[in-house]
């Protein structure tokens, strides 16, 4: 397995997995245009890559990319007296099918986590679905009080 950031000549693989998860666990977003999906994941994931925010980590089996993370950055405020470091915001974790339950999906982890080390944020948070719970635990992660939200209407 080969663990790496992802490059341009990804972007196929990585939008058919996008939409394989959406309609994984939501069937009626199905019936829309895959094409209008393609025009705007297309122009996020040039972006993302251009940007020094987003980083995304795919794991790779014989070319082809079995599992992949979203990171973002999220810069905080400067501090008198202080050196802050950004925090990392994980989303958008997704191992096909046929990979799961082998530990490709946390060894893809394991690698985000040493890079978060290295480079000194100051914390990762991820808002994991029930399914998921299980999968961050045994890799590091903890619970922690739940956040607030505003929706606008």
């Amino acid at each position: 397995m080969n663990i790496r950031l992802a490059r341009k000549e990804d972007v196929e693989q990585l939008m058919k997995m996008r939409w394989d998860f959406t309609i994984e666990f939501d069937k009626s977003k199905k019936e829309e245009p895959y094409e209008d999906f393609r025009e705007i994941f297309k122009t996020f994931f040039d972006g993302a890559l251009k940007s020094r925010q987003w980083f995304i980590w795919v794991a790779e089996e014989n070319g082809n990319i079995s599992s992949h993370i979203y990171v973002e950055l999220i810069q905080k405020v400067p501090r008198p007296g202080q050196t802050t470091h950004p925090f990392a915001y994980v989303t958008n974790v997704y191992t096909i099918p046929e990979y799961r339950n082998q530990g490709t999906g946390s060894e893809l982890l394991r690698s985000v986590n040493n890079w978060v080390k290295e480079n000194r944020f100051e914390f990762v948070i991820v808002w994991p679905s029930e399914d998921s719970i299980n999968y961050y635990k045994k890799n590091g992660y903890i619970p922690c009080k739940e956040p607030m939200e505003y929706f606008p209407k």
